[in-house]
């Protein structure tokens, strides 16, 4: 028969006051990866016998049998009809300030207790010991034991996007509380730390994606004057592999092996500061990027990339404001249908078109000049010119199209299904419809004069954003009709 051992958790325990409640899932949690931890470097030196090693996720739960309604205005921080709820939890230092927030709106809104506990969900050993520069998991075959015998493994089986997706069944009648379980934050934190070589902890609330590399100079460059302003508000500056500076002076080190997706953090100490992606070019790369940055419950992303502009009328330069997508990515049509529709949201679009107007100095009809508002189209063939024209070009024509590119409708359409704020702010970089090709002196000239004025209208709208409450931002346009409480 074999042992299973665990860590002798306290019992289930009712909370009335969110520091608390979060205080308690924090120590569940630590004392469960701890566990986890000291076993397997026991393993690692004698191999048990018959023998199981166990520790289990924290969990958060809730219950009401009342139908009360609560204010109609909010999108979040309540649940919809009387029932249980739960949701397992992970890294409870890292989304502390998230926690404290969700948890204590569904206490103010419904006067019940949470229920903070161990949950029926193992923790896997590989999450167990992320972040211990001691600890690596062997390869298959290079232990003197079976890994999966005596600990729990990541099970991809169960870590995927069912409850944002809409398609999930609680086998039990328990509803879920958050729009993910923990092993699904798992894996995505060790997926970003994978891509992006930063760790999440330097992830911010405000994330900007982009698709070439010329952003990115701007942007430390940007940094290093906000460091070097004391009133700026801005902290630190975090560059790939995690190398932090806190003045405008210090050099970076140059990265010998760039990750697959650079990314950048201009860090306030609330975290509400930048984060600049570089996601690089294509649909795929956009999904990845976004279906692991979603987990960190970001209030708004936005793509400030290059197009191709659809229209005479258009020049190099010019500015587009997606209102509307054309989906021919095809990487989220199995989570998001292409009859969704992605509407455009409010508040993203006021920041984006006054970030516009103070940075260019232009208001009003003059404005018209240097933007256009309309369609974006997304396709995954960054060759579509050299194909039949017939069929693409009277599908531009028929959905409006001004723009096209290869990543926005796909970062809109996972903001979308993730409930994290969007918008999409394009510059034209060439016209391939019209005889206007990217060639390289034309892109030359063309990356010198717009890419700074671009990057700063984003930050700008970011900025515009941080001021904006949380409950204007995370508006009810993307929730459903059976929502889960925690945005």
């Amino acid at each position: 028969m074999t042992k299973i051992l665990t860590p002798d958790a306290p019992p289930p325990e009712a909370f009335t006051d969110a520091t608390a409640a979060v205080d308690r899932l924090t120590y569940l949690y630590m004392q469960a990866t701890g566990f986890l931890r000291d076993q397997f470097q026991t393993v690692l030196e004698t191999p048990p016998q018959a023998t199981r090693i166990r520790a289990f996720y924290p969990e958060v739960s809730f219950r009401t049998s009342s139908y009360a309604q609560v204010d109609s205005r909010l999108s979040f921080g309540h649940v919809s009809s009387p029932g249980t709820f739960s949701a397992t939890i992970t890294r409870p230092d890292l989304f502390r300030n998230y926690l404290i927030q969700q948890i204590g709106l569904l206490l103010e809104n419904h006067d019940q207790p949470v229920i903070i506990g161990p949950s029926d969900t193992p923790i896997p050993v590989h999450f167990a010991v992320t972040g211990d520069n001691a600890a690596s998991i062997p390869q298959d075959g290079a232990a003197d034991f079976t890994l999966r015998d005596i600990f729990d493994v990541p099970d991809l089986s169960t870590t995927n996007d069912d409850i944002v997706n809409g398609t999930y069944s609680p086998p039990d009648g328990v509803r879920p509380l958050a729009p993910f379980t923990a092993q699904r934050v798992d894996y995505s934190l060790a997926r970003l730390s994978h891509y992006t070589a930063t760790d999440a902890e330097h992830f911010q609330c405000h994330v900007l994606f982009t698709n070439y590399q010329f952003y990115v100079t701007e942007f430390e460059d940007y940094a290093r004057t906000q460091l070097a302003d004391p009133d700026s508000g801005y902290t630190s500056f975090v560059s790939t592999g995690n190398v932090e500076i806190t003045d405008g002076h210090t050099p970076i080190p140059q990265t010998i092996k760039m990750p697959q997706m650079p990314t950048y953090h201009l860090k306030r100490e609330d975290g509400s500061g930048i984060t600049l992606v570089n996601i690089g070019v294509g649909p795929s790369n956009a999904k990845t990027a976004t279906d692991h940055i979603a987990v960190l419950r970001p209030h708004a992303w936005i793509m400030v990339g290059h197009c191709a502009g659809l229209r005479n009328t258009q020049q190099l330069g010019d500015f587009v404001l997606a209102h509307a997508y054309l989906r021919e990515d095809h990487v989220l049509d199995d989570d998001l249908p292409v009859w969704t529709p992605i509407p455009a949201l409010a508040e993203i679009q006021i920041a984006l078109e006054r970030s516009v107007a103070q940075v260019t100095q232009l208001e009003g009809y003059e404005l018209k000049r240097i933007m256009r508002t309309g369609t974006v189209a997304t396709i995954d063939n960054r060759n579509w010119e050299l194909r039949d024209q017939s069929g693409p070009v009277q599908r531009l024509s028929q959905s409006r199209s001004i723009a096209l590119d290869m990543e926005s409708a796909t970062i809109a359409a996972n903001g979308y299904r993730f409930r994290v704020p969007y918008g999409t702010l394009l510059c034209v970089s060439d016209k391939p419809l019209h005889g206007e090709l990217k060639l390289p002196g034309m892109a030359s000239d063309f990356y010198k004069t717009q890419v700074s004025r671009h990057l700063m209208i984003g930050i700008r709208a970011m900025e515009l954003l941080r001021s904006t409450p949380l409950e204007r931002i995370h508006s009810r346009k993307l929730r459903s009709f059976d929502e889960t409480a925690f945005l």
